[in-house]
């Protein structure tokens, strides 16, 4: 069964109910979808930048997210070696990538999973990255 690890970018999607992703995960079944502890962190940013008004119901959004993947939160520690092997050859080639993009893209490789993504042109640049947009079909 195809495992898939969801960017930060479709859970931010899949907060606002934008493009229909609650239908695709049900398609690949919710309990084959997981996420980087990273993305909870930038998920938690987020909510401190949301406008003061919006902040509350972000925060409440993101915490029935945790609630709802649970033990199906992924750490990075499985994918330190691969990152830095990754981060040490796209710089060799002038190719570098943030920092949290290139850590979850490599913790979806180290645990077999699809990465799925609206950021495929910085992730394509990972070796041996399966890469899905969601979004843009």
């Amino acid at each position: 069964m195809k495992k898939y690890l969801l960017d930060t970018n479709i859970c931010v999607h899949f907060l606002k109910g934008e493009f229909n992703l609650q239908n695709k995960i049900d398609e690949v079944g919710f309990e084959n979808c997981f996420i980087s502890e990273l993305t909870i962190a930038e998920l938690l940013f987020g909510v401190e930048n949301s406008a003061e008004s919006k902040k509350e119901q972000n925060r409440k959004n993101v915490n029935n997210l945790k609630l709802s993947f649970g033990i199906r939160i992924i750490p990075i520690t499985t994918c330190l070696e691969l990152y830095a092997k990754e981060k040490a050859r796209l710089r060799r080639e002038g190719t570098p990538i943030g920092e949290f993009d290139l850590i979850i893209g490599c913790t979806a490789i180290a645990n077999q999973m699809i990465m799925t993504t609206r950021n495929v042109k910085h992730l394509e640049k990972i070796e041996n990255i399966i890469l899905e947009n969601w979004i843009d079909e």
